[in-house]
C-alpha cells in the first residue's frame, strides 16, 4: 500500500512539536519585518523605499500570520502524535495486543520505543504496510535503518532480511533493525548472523515495551484473564488497555482511534493482587 505524498503541513506536523513553536515565530518575524529591514539597510533610496513600502504592507502582514498558524497546526497536530503515540505504548500488555493494531500504529508504536530508549526518530514516509525503511535511528554519531513488519501469523522471511542489508550499504548507514510482532524464518536468523542487523521479534518487542513504559508507583498491579472479545461498535478484536486515571483494565478497539468502542472487564475475571 503506498503513502499519500506528503504535504506542508504533514512535514510541519513530523517535526518535533517544539520546532514547529519555534519555526513559527521565526517564519512569522522573517516574513513580517526581515524582508522590510533588509531592503532599508540598502544604500539605494529606492531600494529603501521599497523596504519601507513592505513593512507597511497589509497583505504581507497577513501572510506572516497565515504562515505562523500553519507552522503552530503544524506543532499541535505533532503533539497531539505524540500524545497517542505515548498512550498507545503505555497502554500495551502483551504480544497479543501487539498483534491487534494497524501497521500505522504498530509502526508509530516502535518509533516511540525508542524514542524512550535515548534515539532521535525519523519516520521515512518510505514504508507501509506492504514494507520499506519506516524509520531512521540516530544516537551516539550512528544511523540505523527500521523496518516494521506487523504480520500477525507469517513469520518474515531472509528476502525481507536481504532488502533491508542491501538498504543498509546503499545508504552507508551503521546497521540496520527488523521489528516484527511474530517471528522470524531459521534462514532470516541465520543470514543475519555476524552482520549489523538486529531481528526484533514480537517477545523481544514486548519486553522492550515493558522497560521504557510508564507506569504510576501508586497503581496496583492487576492480571486479567479474559478471553479477547470483539468491539460492540465495529466487531473488530480487541485490546486491553488500562485506564491512565486509576489503572484499571478495560478492553479497547483495536483500530483506535478510527473507532472508540470500549467494553468493561468483568470483575470476577480480575485478578488483583493489591
Amino acid at each position: 500500500m503506498a503513502r499519500r505524498k506528503a504535504g506542508l503541513l504533514d512535514s510541519l506536523a513530523s517535526l518535533p512539536w517544539p520546532v514547529g513553536i519555534v519555526l513559527g515565530i521565526v517564519v512569522f518575524f522573517g516574513v513580517r519585518y526581515g524582508i522590510g529591514w533588509y531592503f532599508t539597510a540598502s544604500a539605494s533610496s529606492l531600494t529603501q523605499a521599497m523596504g519601507r513600502q513592505f513593512l507597511s504592507n497589509g497583505a504581507l502582514t497577513l501572510f506572516a500570520w497565515m504562515l505562523l498558524a500553519i507552522c503552530w497546526l503544524g506543532a499541535f497536530f505533532s503533539w497531539l502524535t505524540q500524545r497517542k503515540r505515548s498512550q498507545l505504548l503505555d497502554a500495551q500488555t502483551g504480544v497479543e495486543s501487539l498483534g491487534a493494531m494497524s501497521w500505522r500504529q504498530f509502526e508509530g508504536l516502535v518509533g516511540e520505543a525508542f524514542r524512550r530508549q535515548g534515539y532521535a526518530v525519523e519516520q521515512t514516509g518510505l514504508g507501509g504496510a506492504d514494507g520499506g525503511v519506516d524509520l531512521v535511528l540516530r544516537k551516539d554519531g550512528r544511523r540505523e535503518l527500521v523496518q516494521c513488519k506487523q504480520w500477525r501469523k507469517t513469520q518474515v522471511n531472509v528476502a525481507v532480511v536481504r532488502e533491508m542489508w542491501g538498504l543498509a550499504a546503499h545508504h552507508h548507514v551503521d546497521a540496520v533493525k527488523i521489528v516484527c510482532a511474530g517471528n522470524f524464518t531459521t534462514d532470516a536468523e541465520a543470514f543475519a548472523r555476524g552482520k549489523p542487523i538486529e531481528l526484533i521479534n514480537g517477545s523481544r518487542l514486548a519486553s522492550l515495551i515493558r522497560e521504557v513504559q510508564v507506569v504510576r508507583p501508586s497503581q496496583p498491579h492487576r492480571t486479567v484473564t479474559a478471553t479477547v472479545p470483539n468491539c460492540p461498535t465495529c466487531a473488530a478484536s480487541m485490546v486491553l488497555r488500562r485506564n491512565r486515571t486509576n489503572g484499571d483494565p478495560f478492553w479497547g478497539c483495536s483500530t483506535y482511534p478510527r473507532c472508540k468502542g470500549t467494553r468493561q472487564i468483568e470483575k470476577d475475571r480480575v485478578d488483583s493482587n493489591e
